[in-house]
């Protein structure tokens, strides 16, 4: 039962829960033993249910809270346990059938030592999956809080990220083209005000973050200027509820104009796709990758957060519903990634 189903039970009923569950589920059993009582041809029948039936009930809650004095709710039980405790119940309940409910004080006690045993044993075997139950809400919702706070802490460093590499790249052009530096800031402010203030949410619409990708695009043509070969092809998004993770794409689009930037060729090939595609949002890029060796150990040194974020968060966001391929041949970089429409 989930929290919401139990606090809307334990809210209508208030306190007295168990006492409401166990009426309706004295009914089926008082006429199942009213049933078996009148076969055997016990008189007063009903007298004689009826009492049998609040014994077990009485026994059921016994065995409940007697159960409570050894089992620890800090701990699972184990399954062995459980199991042994329902092949106790089924013996029992075998062994009720089996001895006569009527005859001398010896017969008599035969069949009430099962019954009395079957009604605790039940009662044991409720707490005992109930405490199991609520051990695994508990870690389930430890794993969901920590997941939470992890993707918290992954998101925040990635506009301190993006902005280390940025002002990096600011610092280069204002030696060799500082005529460039003023668009370029204008740019930037519009970058960072996305990235800092847009995405707080763990999806946002994926129309949104294609704006900031192609702001971004257009940050590195102007800071790169003719030695960009770019091509594109971009699906334009007009749906607001095709929504993705914020700054994930970005990621790697960043590492390809960082990567390309550092090639010994004269121009710098990128090529970036994306399209959504039945309920998937499909994005590729390639770029040129054939950096001097004395730059080489440089770009892999800086560039590890950025990947091993974005593979960290398409886990924890996209658990079974991401493909991630990666390629580096033949002097160029390419990246393949599905991921499943939030």
């Amino acid at each position: 039962m989930s929290n919401s189903n139990s606090h809307w039970l334990t809210s209508f009923f208030g306190k007295n829960l168990y006492i409401f569950l166990s009426l309706l589920f004295s009914i089926p059993l008082f006429l199942t033993i009213e049933m078996y009582v009148k076969a055997i041809g016990v008189h007063e029948d009903e007298a004689v249910a009826a009492t049998i039936t609040f014994l077990f009930v009485i026994g059921v809650f016994a065995g409940r809270y007697l159960s409570q004095l050894w089992i620890s709710t800090a701990k699972p039980i184990s399954n062995e346990y459980i199991i042994a405790m329902g092949v106790l119940i089924i013996g029992c309940v075998i062994g009720l059938f089996a001895l006569p409910f009527q005859g001398n004080m010896a017969t008599r006690l035969l069949f009430w030592i099962p019954f009395v045993i079957v009604s605790l044993a039940l009662g044991t075997l409720i707490k005992m999956v109930r405490n199991n139950v609520q051990h695994q809400l508990r870690e389930a919702q430890t794993t969901a809080a920590n997941s939470q706070t992890e993707l918290q802490l992954l998101q925040s460093q990635l506009s301190p990220h993006f902005l280390f590499n940025t002002l990096n790249n600011l610092y280069g052009l204002s030696i060799t083209q500082h005529e460039k530096i003023p668009p370029l800031l204008l740019k930037l402010a519009d970058l960072l005000r996305y990235s800092v203030y847009d995405t707080k949410e763990l999806f946002v619409p994926l129309k949104e973050e294609l704006t900031y990708i192609n702001n971004y695009i257009d940050f590195e043509k102007i800071r790169l200027g003719e030695r960009l070969v770019l091509t594109t092809s971009m699906e334009e998004i007009t749906n607001s509820e095709i929504k993705i993770a914020p700054m994930l794409l970005i990621v790697f689009i960043e590492n390809a104009f960082k990567h390309s930037k550092n090639t010994v060729d004269q121009e710098i090939f990128i090529d970036i796709t994306l399209k959504t595609w039945a309920n998937s949002i499909l994005f590729s890029i390639k770029n040129s990758h054939r950096p001097a060796p004395e730059e080489s150990n440089l770009v892999n040194k800086n560039s590890g957060f950025g990947l091993a974020s974005v593979r960290k968060r398409s886990e924890l966001l996209y658990a079974g519903e991401h493909d991630l391929k990666v390629e580096d041949k033949g002097g160029f970089y390419q990246v393949m990634l599905q991921l499943k429409i939030k």
